[in-house]
Parts: structure tokens; C-alpha cells; sequence
């Protein structure tokens, strides 16, 4: 059941991923910046900081799966270090341009606290993973990049939760207000109990050493 779920999460991050590619392939008034009022649109700032988000963030999302494997990890560690790198570089150009596009979030001050709010968590969760890397703080690095990449992954729960909560109320503007909150919120908790299995499951290793000696 473990390694399904993985799997289902690494084919939602891939396919999202690439979602970018859709501003390439298909006019834009039919894309998410067709409901963008002119102003914004203007907005050379915005439109560079639009653009910076989605490209560096489904990058981020589009590789930060693969961080998560243990054998990965240990077999080829100057590729996960080199990957981590990219990462980290693609979550700091996202999440800044995040939260400037957040102040021009559809919805008015709800949804844009909701999205400024992720953009913050998700830069200071990466930022201290790094920081406590550079200390040699290898199980603290991996918890925080555990709620890093549930940060990154509110781009896939939000194309989840919108749609569903959309169909369920017939209501698009308070749905989205919604999701601006829900796409990342329930998503840190996951993390939260995903990271309480791996201590506990290093806990429980721990002691099977111990025995044996």
C-alpha cells in the first residue's frame, strides 16, 4: 500500500509537473491567465513573476519525489545532492514569485493570505533544511524537506481540490477562496504524520541494533 500511494504521488507530480508546458502549446486567454483583469495582465512584474513561479515550481515538484528514496539516497548520493541543489535553487525562485503574485490573487485578501502564507512556509521550510544540512542535522534536513515538498505539492492538490469542491457546491469564487487555504494546509499535516512514521520507524531500528549487539 506504501509504495502505491508513492507511486500515485510521483505520476501526480510528474504529470503536473509539466503542466507549464501548457503556456507553450495553448493561448493564453485560454489558460488560468485568461481570468486575470488587464491591469494585472499589464503588469510586466507580474507576468515575469507568473511566469518564474510555474516553470521553477513544476520543476521543483517535477523532481523532488525522487529525493524521498532511502536506496536512491544512499546508491547515489552526489546525484541526490546534486538534484537536492536544483531543488532548493527552484523552491527559492517559486516561492518568491509566489508570493508577489499572491498579492494579486483572484478572490481579493482571503485567497491572497492563503497563497502568500504557503509561499512563506514553503521558503522557510526549505531554508532551514538547508541550514541544517550545512550542520550536519541530516534527520532534522529530512523532516523539513518532507514539509517542503508537501508545500510544492499544493500544486497538485489544488487542481484535486478545486474541480471537486466546484462540482460539490456549484460555487467557483468561494471554492477557490477555499483552496487557496485547503491546497496546502491538509498537506502539512500529512507531513507531519508521515515524518512521526519515519521517526518512529528509526526508533524501532535504532533499538533492533542494539538488541543484536
Amino acid at each position: 500500500m506504501k509504495n502505491f500511494l508513492f507511486v500515485i504521488i510521483c505520476v501526480l507530480a510528474l504529470m503536473i509537473g509539466a503542466y507549464p508546458l501548457i503556456y507553450v502549446f495553448v493561448e493564453h486567454k485560454n489558460t488560468f491567465l485568461g481570468s486575470k483583469i488587464p491591469e494585472v495582465m499589464h503588469n510586466l512584474i507580474w507576468r515575469i513573476s507568473f511566469f518564474l513561479h510555474i516553470i521553477f515550481g513544476g520543476l521543483a515538484l517535477f523532481i523532488g519525489w525522487r529525493q524521498f528514496g532511502p536506496k536512491f539516497r544512499n546508491k547515489y548520493p552526489a546525484v541526490h545532492r546534486g538534484i537536492g541543489k536544483v531543488y532548493v535553487f527552484s523552491v527559492l525562485i517559486s516561492s518568491i514569485s509566489g508570493i508577489y503574485i499572491g498579492l494579486y490573487a483572484n478572490g481579493g485578501i482571503i485567497s491572497a493570505s492563503g497563497f502568500i502564507c504557503l509561499g512563506c512556509v514553503w521558503l522557510i521550510t526549505t531554508v532551514s533544511s538547508v541550514l541544517n544540512v550545512k550542520k550536519g542535522n541530516i534527520q532534522k534536513h529530512q523532516s523539513l524537506m518532507v514539509y517542503s515538498y508537501a508545500c510544492t505539492f499544493a500544486a497538485v492538490t489544488l487542481r484535486l481540490w478545486y474541480p471537486l469542491l466546484k462540482s460539490w457546491t456549484g460555487d467557483p469564487e468561494g471554492s477557490y477562496l477555499a483552496v487557496a487555504w485547503l491546497c496546502w494546509i491538509p498537506n502539512l499535516f500529512a507531513a507531519y504524520f508521515i515524518n512521526k512514521y519515519l521517526r518512529v520507524g528509526r526508533s524501532e531500528a535504532g533499538r533492533g541494533k542494539i538488541l543484536r549487539f
